[in-house]
């Protein structure tokens, strides 16, 4: 099991939300050693930068995680608190950048536990590891898929026996508690990532990844958001389908095209869908069943679209899909509902 080349990437999992992301609230807690490069750069977004000329008092700077050479027996490590907890399909171990200095093998331990320990605390849990040690290569992608239906809330990186690591992506699928939304008094986001929710398709993401769809808060640039590349064959529309977190009925829906102002779709329309088996793939999403929740309506730039009586039905839904029209770029999508 090692990382396939560049170029080549077919493992599946890549496509699942990352749940250990910085942006969904993943925090690296603690590590064995970080002289060379802090372990918070583990969980940042993109793949890591590479300055030749930039030093620091401790030597070469790097953008990821990296400790010193090690004279003594053992191997480094990290501890790291998943934003989203739920169930881990596979990793993306990132050596990028780091050739003379990565670690020749990896593992990864799993830990659920609830509340928020210290980080010295979980150094002695009983972690299970679910990753086995495996070889790696160096500034590349290690792409590895895991096999366990668990629910995890945190991870621990091992490296042997020591260097430097860019980036760690943790791919799966969130298990939120269940048990909270059901019992919530008002409505909730069924459609919210950090409660279960899944964008399961989309035809095209060139500039805005579909995840960012329904991230938590707010986007901060417009970066941030689900965005589409310019249409040249009209008329069209661009589409998104995302699962609900748990069959609802839908009360309120909010499109936010925050930061986007040259480039914001024209209007937009919301559908609704029940499926009683899983479907996996949307390819044919638009010879499904669909029922207009939000019929096609004008957007504006940089706005937070609320609607409320203008929806049309109400459910249940196990899923919905966003219709842009022709194109552009859309922030977050905000579905309110009741658990049905």
């Amino acid at each position: 099991m090692h990382a396939p080349e560049e170029g080549k990437l077919r493992v599946g999992f890549t496509e699942l939300i990352d749940l250990a992301a910085e942006k969904v609230g993943g925090q690296a807690l603690l590590a064995s050693d970080e002289f060379f490069a802090g372990k918070e750069n583990l969980l940042k977004p993109g793949r890591g930068v590479f300055i030749p000329d930039k030093y620091t008092e401790q030597g070469k700077w790097m953008d990821g995680w990296e400790s010193r050479r090690k004279r003594v027996p053992g191997h480094d490590w990290c501890i790291l608190k998943l934003g989203l907890p739920g169930v881990i399909r596979g990793v993306d171990i990132d050596t990028n950048h780091f050739l003379g200095n990565f670690p020749e093998y990896a593992s990864v331990d799993a830990l659920e536990v609830e509340g928020s320990p210290s980080p010295e605390s979980l150094v002695d849990a009983a972690w299970t590891r679910i990753l086995p040690q495996l070889k790696l290569q160096g500034g590349t992608r290690n792409l590895f898929a895991i096999a366990d239906e668990r629910r995890w809330t945190h991870l621990r990186l091992n490296i042997y026996p020591d260097g430097g690591v860019a980036r760690l992506r943790v791919h799966g699928e969130v298990r939120p508690d269940l048990a909270r939304l059901t019992r919530e008094k008002g409505a909730v986001d069924l459609a919210a990532a950090e409660n279960g929710g899944t964008v399961v398709a989309c035809n095209d993401a060139f500039f805005g990844t579909k995840d960012n769809l329904i991230l938590p808060g707010r986007a901060a640039n417009m970066g941030e958001g689900w965005e589409t590349r310019r249409k040249r064959l009209l008329p069209g529309f661009d589409w998104i389908v995302v699962k609900l977190a748990v069959p609802g009925t839908i009360e309120r829906v909010e499109v936010d095209t925050a930061f986007y102002k040259g480039n914001f779709p024209e209007s937009a329309s919301l559908e609704g869908l029940y499926l009683r088996e899983p479907l996996v793939d949307f390819a044919n999403a638009h010879d499904l069943a669909w029922t207009e929740l939000l019929p096609r309506t004008k957007l504006q730039a940089d706005h937070r679209h609320h609607f409320e009586a203008e929806l049309k039905a109400k459910g249940p839904f196990t899923h919905v899909r966003l219709k842009i029209f022709p194109d552009g770029g859309v922030s977050r999508l905000l579905v309110h509902g009741r658990p049905a």
